[in-house]
């Protein structure tokens, strides 16, 4: 099926893991171009890919990539802020640099990214915006503080766009997905007998795979969830249940 055809997308974070697993699914989907932002270099095969190096937070290179994603397609059709970032500590031990960082990246960015495309957003009159947010954003997590605050944030303002751009009849979707532990190269970080412990906690016993989140976001993206909005969806296998 071509789920996301002739749309044209941006999608933060997408060198590697979910980010890099949603831009293909977009690319085998059909989409005309998905405009694929990272500040890592990276280079894709399909034609219908760009890849773009950009620091989400530097807010005056957001707002040229936007405008100038508009002015050479006419349209913006679906938005993946998915860049993300963690730099764990127990709170009384979490360094203002790295709550700072965190902050920046997981919450000012996405701020940036909407706040720049709303105008284009209201002049098309639809879109979907998919901000990817985390079980730690929903039930917090030991030693993430300031990710799990910047990720419930996330859930938090998705709801506000939700209200906010649809205000004038605009059929403008705004989801999260909130993803469980995912096997990315975030997570190869962790010692293995956490992992274990971690799968332990998960109905399925498994990591979640970044496909399994593409997936997700192929269906927010696509037609078939028009009336879904405001929403989050857990994408974690049962962990905490």
């Amino acid at each position: 099926m071509n789920r996301v055809l002739d749309k044209v997308c941006i999608v933060t974070g997408s060198a590697q893991g979910i980010g890099r697993a949603i831009v293909e699914t977009y690319a085998a989907e059909g989409a005309k171009m998905i405009i694929a932002v990272d500040m890592q270099e990276a280079s894709y095969n399909e034609s219908n890919i760009r890849a773009v190096t950009l620091d989400t937070t530097d807010k005056e290179g957001v707002i040229s990539l936007i405008k100038s994603v508009w002015d050479e397609f006419g349209r913006l059709d679906v938005i993946v802020n998915n860049a993300g970032i963690t730099r764990d500590a127990l709170c009384n031990k979490m360094t203002d640099d790295n709550w700072d960082l965190v902050m920046d990246v997981n919450l000012k960015a996405p701020h940036y990214i909407i706040a720049a495309a709303t105008p284009y957003l209201m002049e098309q009159g639809s879109g979907s915006i998919i901000n990817l947010s985390s079980v730690s954003g929903v039930y917090g997590n030991i030693g993430q503080l300031n990710y799990a605050a910047s990720k419930a944030g996330l859930i938090g303002m998705t709801k506000t766009w939700t209200k906010e751009l649809s205000r004038k009849g605009a059929k403008i979707r705004c989801n999260c997905i909130a993803p469980g532990y995912v096997e990315t190269p975030m997570i190869k970080t962790v010692p293995e007998e956490i992992i274990e412990k971690i799968k332990n906690k998960i109905l399925f016993k498994e990591l979640v795979q970044p496909i399994d989140v593409a997936y997700a976001a192929l269906y927010l993206a696509s037609e078939e969830s028009r009336f879904i909005t405001g929403q989050t969806l857990e994408i974690s296998g049962g962990w905490l249940m």
